[in-house]
């Protein structure tokens, strides 16, 4: 009895076929290959109609305070998140510290009360080739990271940025001025005669 089972059993499994669970949500495709969307032919007349994404070239984000550890820190910050958005940062630094000298005034009078000399220090981030959607995203980052006393200014970068960064070596300066009152160089000399 038991042989005769097995052997009916061995004649059904040859007509059944297994079943295929992943096509189980279209069973009436499940012979064709799935298309998915980068395979499809698009036109270069309808890929040209798309808009654009505004893109912004050079943006500085300008950190300023006045404990220039804090904002060492913060600009690293800034910085890796940046570079984990996908955001390419081209170059950060420092410039010299600007120094004032604060005076406190005793009420209704010009006599000084009190008299500070504080450093204003700054920090600066660029990023290049940041997407508009993205530069929303930084920004509040950014500001979310900001530690108490300190500003954040975003620009473009000019210039004129580029020039407060060195300083200025006033030894070479005098050489070259007197280099001038002397007649200039040799090979200036050469070229007026």
């Amino acid at each position: 009895m038991f042989t005769t089972k097995l052997h009916h059993f061995i004649n059904l499994r040859q007509y059944l076929k297994p079943y295929n669970f992943r096509n189980l949500s279209m069973p009436a495709i499940h012979n064709h290959q799935k298309r998915f969307k980068s395979d499809l032919y698009e036109p270069d007349y309808l890929i040209s109609m798309e808009p654009d994404e505004p893109v912004y070239d050079c943006l500085n984000l300008q950190l300023k305070g006045y404990d220039f550890a804090l904002l060492e820190a913060c600009q690293s910050q800034i910085h890796r998140y940046a570079e984990v958005m996908g955001i390419q940062v081209d170059e950060c630094w420092a410039t010299p510290a600007q120094q004032l000298k604060v005076q406190q005034f005793k009420s209704g009078g010009t006599a000084i009360e009190a008299e500070y000399n504080l450093n204003v220090y700054e920090r600066n981030v660029q990023v290049t080739d940041v997407p508009a959607w993205a530069l929303g995203t930084l920004l509040r980052v950014s500001r979310a990271v900001l530690p108490e006393g300190c500003t954040l200014r975003v620009h473009e970068h000019e210039i004129a940025h580029e020039e407060v960064r060195y300083v200025p070596d006033n030894q070479l300066i005098e050489l070259k001025q007197q280099l001038e009152d002397m007649g200039g160089s040799r090979a200036d000399r050469k070229k007026r005669k």
